[in-house]
């Protein structure tokens, strides 16, 4: 029986440069949001598995929203986000050109990072792994915006290109697919808009 699958991205953090960008967490604007969304879960009341990045923004957001729909979060190690480890924290700006970089050469490992097409294949990897083991009911995943986005252009058939991006906004935004056909039934929302009955 197939169900529908939702991947959400952790909302706003708080940047800090002396610490591991994997060990950011969320700031007060994203803790709101997640407090919002696990107060009234709306479209989610169905899920049965909420599966997260054990990156500290991903479990941040995964954890109330568990709670809230009396389930246990899975960990998966592999959802985390792209490996930038090479480089570190970097100014918005400079960030912003290596990551278009990223999505513009995505066979190419750009200052260090992790290819795109790795980084690709291995999100894809880990929620197949996920959804082959167990289709009972709604899935949330919790993770981040580049492999989100490269997990859409997969299931969607696309080309790795950085216009398949949540956008800015700081994060917060998810997609849903069938468990079964695997294919996005539509492109990036607010996290808001699943407090809403009609949302998919």
């Amino acid at each position: 029986m197939s169900g529908i699958v939702r991947y959400l991205t952790h909302p706003q953090v708080l940047i800090d440069p002396a610490r591991q960008v994997p060990r950011w967490s969320l700031n007060e604007t994203g803790r709101a949001r997640v407090a919002a969304l696990a107060a009234h879960p709306g479209v989610l009341s169905q899920t049965r598995r909420v599966i997260s990045s054990d990156e500290t923004k991903a479990l941040e957001t995964a954890l109330p929203l568990a709670a809230a729909l009396g389930v246990e979060v899975e960990v998966r190690p592999r959802m985390h986000e792209n490996d930038r480890s090479a480089t570190g924290f970097l100014p918005p700006d400079a960030f912003e050109k290596v990551a278009d970089e990223f999505f513009a050469n995505p066979s190419r490992s750009v200052r260090g990072w992790e290819t795109a097409e790795a980084a690709q294949t291995r999100i894809v990897e880990e929620v197949d792994a996920c959804l082959d083991t167990d289709a009972r009911g709604d899935v949330l995943f919790v993770g981040h915006g580049g492999v989100g986005t490269l997990l859409f252009c997969a299931l969607s058939g696309e080309k790795i290109d950085r216009r398949f991006d949540q956008g800015p906004g700081g994060g917060g935004c998810w997609f849903a697919f069938d468990s079964e056909r695997r294919k996005p039934a539509h492109g990036w929302r607010p996290m808001e808009t699943l407090i809403s009955a009609a949302s998919i």
